[in-house]
């Protein structure tokens, strides 16, 4: 039997444990929207689009944050090897 693809508004939103409004209001759709492109199993390119686009956001600070992270690391070794 082949598996079906969970709706990528639904598989993000669980995946990030967030409702639908609070997904919409971090890609700029309303909860309604979101919930109409779930239930008839549709998606526009602009939604697809949005979702990405935030997903990406979300990687990249992730990334910044490891960074700033090394950063610290490695200025606290360089000021504990001078003492």
């Amino acid at each position: 039997m082949e598996e079906k693809e969970v709706h990528l508004v639904k598989r993000v939103s669980k995946e990030l444990g967030l409702t639908y409004k609070e997904l919409g209001e971090e890609i700029g759709y309303s909860e309604s929207t979101l919930r109409k492109s779930v239930s008839e199993n549709r998606i526009t390119l602009q939604l697809e689009k949005a979702i990405e686009l935030y997903l990406k956001t979300l990687e990249f600070e992730k990334e910044r944050k490891e960074i700033r992270e090394i950063k610290e690391n490695i200025r606290t070794l360089f000021e504990f090897s001078r003492k």
